[in-house]
């Protein structure tokens, strides 16, 4: 079982990267909803247009729209 170092750094188990094809110097994403860590692999150019059409919301700050997407 993996454990949070000093630094907080986390290693993932080589089986679990294997199966989300995560290599070394990978980008990925982490965020926290309904108090379970999510760690999602980042992969250039997948959300590339699919938002375009969507206007934000100044008012509200990024952890309030993540939340408010994940209801």
């Amino acid at each position: 079982m993996p454990k949070v170092s000093a630094k907080r750094q986390i290693t993932l188990p080589v089986s679990q990267c294997q199966a989300l094809g995560i290599e070394p110097g990978d980008e990925v994403e982490s965020f926290v909803a309904y108090g379970q860590l999510t760690i999602v692999k980042k992969k250039q150019g997948a959300a590339r247009g699919i938002l375009k059409h969507v206007q934000g919301n100044p008012s509200m700050t990024d952890e309030e729209s993540m939340e408010s997407s994940l209801q």
